[in-house]
């Protein structure tokens, strides 16, 4: 169903005071910070987004006072720039981090910027209201929105975020690339998300529009007329006689007569026409996109609105279990642990958002349990017990595949399981997507003899049976601890530590070896340590810097409390503590395992790019993973106290970041941070050489600068990342898939080393029929090849259901590169009738249903709910939140 015809309110000159407290001075329409150096002083398609979806985050929090906290007043945000940390700490208290948050605003104003970049939608004038295709800009703009919708219901809400980031980039721009602003128009069009309602006074195609300029600031290019109209870019759809060009150097179309150009991209002149006019086309972006994520948080109601964007400090809780036969106390444990997460922490900030239940045995997996209710998982949790002996090894990895799918990013799995993986072919796959969604994967895994009985096996079975495991966990930031039944219990109270947010503390040196001291770093933002050893271990010491010691004896030491179960030690170390260099030594048989965990305020987000600046889109082009032999920007987002202070504030800043490799952690270089973008934002930038990243494979992250008192400050990134032998590009159509239907992707790879013979493999989750064109190719340095897929969605799809394609790019040598995954993920949607007419009208058309009758919006409103209700639509709501912060900030 489409948005009812219902038109937005107006908005009001209490516009401009919005306006105001959303955006500073130097906020920067190109795709995100870095076309900042093309056009200084732009406001660009990244700062759009983020700051609209930070005041309908203040609107939430203005109408929905905290549960035990004082309520916010609009006051203490004016004259400020909003930020996420503060918004944070003002509505949930201090030390609740805003990281995942940050993480999902990212996702989308990655997904914006991409419109510039993709191969699919770059030169589509629908996607950017160019070439005077308004109304199928409308159609795909509305579709956009409706699919975000149903991704977040499907809680897909990667997918949402892609679409959400593609439907703001499109309506942002028709702010910029149409003439709405030239015809003085001070509010968003009122009929730009209501397809149901014309768009008004369309110029046809025998309208001359504008004459001809032959300078580089175009602003009276337009013919003196009231029609609306935008710019032609390029050379498709070629530019009818009379009509206006985009403009600007790469527009090919603007030397055409009449020459010149209309876009309000940037500030410079070079780029846009009606640079002069980037200031009023980026307000109007601005309150449209508000907008819409009004109408999203109506339709998605709060707590929908609130996962979409992760608009919480919690994580997730995510179990994987083996219901085997002899499993009993492991599923017992994983029960204990579920509850005592659920009560500790319900209703408070650090209630989990987000449950995912996946039971294996062998043969089977799965079905994947996915809920927002906590009494709902307890239930299903509940229900599972062992049945069954059955026999080793089990289809471990891939129930934990089926639990990355539906595990929101930046969570914790947990996996309880006695078995090696059945199905270890698919350890790779699983590695990159663990990293692809930012999920750590810890797994408890119970061996004792006594229970040879129990699980029969069908031969005798390798000791290295479960480096699988110790794979998929070194890639995704985890761990494997081995224990015992008579432990598990104890042992499994890490997964209710685990979900507290925890960073771990880079050791140095970085691989532990028996006998060998080792150190790690306490800084001023570091609470909670908690120091966990496992292994066959004889004894181990732990020394803070004023040489005051503690060993393995249990109980109360002077430095904090020891536990141990079996051959697993845990010691949590006493508040406040001692900044500087500790020291721990552990002597056992074979390797110890060690790993140091904190709470802290300051961390990181990160991401790659390439970065490109000589295109008629000037941005960085976000990259999933640096790709061997090609430059590559680093660009780090810090989290906390860090992120923002004046220039004489005594505050933590990093200075350069370490990389090493994994798993031997040999420092592979340094390189320095530099500050970009928005100093508030606490944007730093490094840029990565080919040099540094020649090989394909794993390396880890490391940041390194001071805290607040001029003392070493080390930060590691939760995960390593890979180097990929190959740029591996994977896409599809614009749109929605439809049951019936077959839908033609893209596939693009490019080498920058020396030459690679490449077999290519596809899967699709679900089975679908894919067929390809490519399944075999050989690369040179620096060369491309091309490839199509045919996805065949059946009738019997589920509609709004979300489909996973994965291309994998393998070598075809032993020992050669390691596989490339690319990953991309499609909606499965029922279109409607409306949508298959709006995809083929004229825009100067009727209009495509009966309007009803124009009512007064007040008399629609629902009172008394938060975010507000309209009567008799069914599917958008109203915006009343945004009326109300309106309506504040005018008084």
């Amino acid at each position: 169903m489409l948005p009812a015809e219902v038109p937005p309110p107006y908005l009001g000159p209490s516009a401009l005071l919005l306006l105001q407290l959303l955006l500073s001075p130097t906020s920067a329409f190109f795709p995100n910070f870095w076309s900042l150096l093309a056009a200084p002083g732009s406001i660009t398609h990244q700062d759009l987004t983020e700051e609209a979806a930070l005041n309908v985050t203040l609107q939430l929090f203005l109408e929905q006072p905290p549960p035990g906290r004082p309520p916010l007043h609009l006051e203490d945000f004016l004259g400020r720039t909003l930020l996420a940390d503060d918004l944070f700490a003002a509505y949930f208290g201090s030390g609740f981090p805003s990281r995942r948050f940050r993480a999902a605003l990212g996702e989308v104003s990655r997904a914006n910027a991409a419109q510039d970049f993709l191969l699919t939608s770059k030169n589509d004038p629908d996607l950017h209201f160019d070439a005077e295709r308004l109304g199928q800009g409308r159609a795909r703009l509305v579709t956009a929105l409706r699919e975000t919708v149903v991704a977040a219901r499907a809680l897909d809400h990667t997918l949402s975020r892609q679409r959400l980031g593609a439907a703001l980039h499109a309506l942002q721009d028709f702010y910029s690339h149409s003439n709405w602003v030239e015809l003085e128009k001070e509010q968003p069009h009122p009929h730009l998300l209501w397809p149901r309602q014309e768009l008004g006074s369309l110029a046809q195609e025998s309208d001359h529009t504008c004459s001809d300029c032959e300078q580089l600031s175009c602003l009276g290019n337009l013919l003196d007329f009231q029609l609306l109209t935008s710019g032609y870019f390029g050379t498709h759809p070629p530019k009818p006689p009379g009509k206006c060009s985009h403009g600007g150097h790469f527009d090919q179309s603007s030397s055409q007569p009449p020459r010149g150009g209309i876009n309000k991209d940037s500030t410079s002149p070079g780029f846009s026409p009606h640079h002069k006019l980037h200031s009023q086309a980026a307000k109007l972006a601005l309150l449209a996109s508000i907008q819409a994520f009004s109408l999203l948080r109506s339709r998605l109601g709060d707590r929908g609105f609130s996962r979409l964007l992760d608009i919480t400090p919690a994580s997730s809780l995510s179990f994987v279990l083996d219901t085997t036969g002899s499993m009993g106390e492991e599923i017992n444990a994983a029960k204990i642990q579920a509850r005592h997460i659920v009560e500790q922490r319900r209703g408070s900030p650090m209630e989990p958002v987000h449950y995912v239940l996946v039971p294996f045995h062998d043969p089977g997996f799965g079905p994947v349990f996915s809920t927002s209710d906590p009494d709902s998982f307890w239930q299903q949790l509940n229900e599972i017990h062992a049945l069954g002996g059955g026999d080793e090894p089990e289809m471990c990895l891939s129930a934990l595949e089926l639990a990355l799918l539906h595990t929101p990013p930046f969570s914790d799995i947990f996996v309880f399981t006695d078995a090696s993986p059945k199905d270890a072919f698919l350890t790779n796959r699983v590695e990159s997507l663990t990293q692809e969604r930012h999920c750590r994967v810890t797994f408890l895994v119970t061996e004792d003899p006594s229970r040879v009985q129990i699980r029969a096996r069908r031969e005798v079975l390798s000791p290295l049976r479960f480096e699988p495991y110790e794979a998929v966990a070194l890639a995704s930031g985890g761990e494997v601890i081995f224990t015992k039944d008579q432990h598990i219990q104890d042992v499994a109270a890490i997964v209710g530590e685990s979900m507290a947010d925890l960073v771990t503390l880079p050791l140095e040196p970085p691989v532990v070896v028996s006998g060998r001291p080792f150190t790690f770093s306490v800084d001023e933002l570091l609470q909670r340590i908690t120091v966990r050893i496992h292994g066959e271990i004889s004894s181990f010491w732990i020394i803070n810097p004023a040489g005051v010691f503690q060993g393995q004896e249990e109980g109360e030491g002077p430095l904090g409390h020891t536990r141990r179960f079996g051959q697993f030690w845990m010691v949590t170390m006493n508040d406040p503590l001692q900044t500087g260099t500790w020291e721990i030594q552990v002597t056992a048989e074979g390797t110890p395992r060690v790993r140091v965990q904190a709470q802290t305020s300051l961390d990181f987000l990160f991401h790659f790019g390439i970065p490109v600046e000589d295109g008629p889109h000037p941005g960085l082009y976000p990259l999933p993973q640096p790709v061997a032999g090609l430059q590559t920007l680093l660009l780090v987002e810090v989290t906390g106290p860090g992120s923002r202070g004046n220039s004489g504030d005594h505050k933590p800043h990093f200075s350069h970041v370490v990389l090493r490799g994994v798993p031997e952690g040999a420092e592979l270089g340094w390189v320095p941070l530099e500050p970009t973008g928005p100093r508030e934002r606490g944007l730093l930038a490094a840029s990565l050489p080919p040099t540094l990243l020649s090989t394909p494979g794993p390396f880890s992250m490391e940041l390194i600068g001071q805290d607040g008192g001029g003392r070493g400050l080390h930060r590691a990134a939760r995960q390593p990342c890979t180097v990929v032998p190959v740029l591996l590009e994977l896409s599809g159509p614009p749109g929605f898939l439809a049951p019936g239907r077959k839908a033609l992707l893209s596939l693009h790879i490019t080498s920058f080393l020396g030459p690679q013979d490449l077999d290519l493999r596809t899967s699709v989750n679900p089975s679908f029929a894919l067929t390809s064109n490519l399944s075999r190719v050989r690369l040179g340095r620096n060369e491309s090849a091309w490839g199509r897929l045919w996805l065949e969605v059946p009738d019997s799809a589920s509609p709004d259901s979300v489909v996973l394609v994965t291309v994998t790019a393998v070598g075809r040598e032993a020992n050669s590169v390691p596989p490339t995954h690319a990953f991309l993920r499609l909606l499965v949607l029922a279109p409607a009738p409306q949508d298959k007419l709006a995809a083929s009208a004229h825009s100067t058309g009727p209009a495509l249903t009966t309007a009803r009758p124009a009512v007064r919006l007040s008399t629609l409103v629902t009172p008394g709910r938060a975010g507000g209700g309209m009567v008799g639509n069914p599917w958008w709501g109203t915006v009343g939140g945004m009326l109300l912060l309106l309506s504040l900030v005018s008084w």
